[in-house]
């Protein structure tokens, strides 16, 4: 019974090999966005971070977390991506060693909009947890 449940729990986990790939598949976008020299107008003056990469089991769809910094905004970056998925995932292929090209996705990253809803929202609880001056 414990062996069913630590393989169920397991499941959930990527193993070694997936976090390996998926992490080589970030490099590798990361590397061709830092070039600049994709032909996508949405994608050619954007400054494009990928945040994280998670891949299936089988190793055949990565979703990669991007986020644009300068000069680009969110949907029109990621209609771009969209529009040179085919491009970029031939990129992958060729510079890895991989049995299949896994088909990309891209989604926003929304990490950081979380970090700083929750830090605005510390300063606004300690902000009115403060006693105003000159009371004790």
């Amino acid at each position: 019974m414990t062996r069913r449940s630590d393989r169920m729990s397991s499941a959930k986990e990527p193993s070694q090999r997936q976090r390996r790939v998926a992490e080589a598949i970030r490099h590798t976008l990361a590397e061709l966005f830092e070039r600049h020299d994709l032909r996508e107008p949405a994608l050619r003056d954007a400054s494009i971070t990928v945040t994280e990469v998670r891949i299936s089991p089988d190793l055949r769809r990565a979703t990669a977390y991007v986020t644009p910094f300068i000069g680009g905004e969110m949907g029109e970056v990621l209609a771009g991506l969209g529009r040179a998925r085919a491009y970029l995932r031939a990129q992958v292929a060729r510079r890895m060693s991989l049995r299949f090209a896994p088909e990309l996705e891209f989604k926003p990253d929304t990490s950081f909009d979380q970090a700083t809803r929750i830090e605005s929202l510390l300063r606004g609880e300690a902000r009115h947890g403060e006693r105003p001056e000159g009371e004790t």
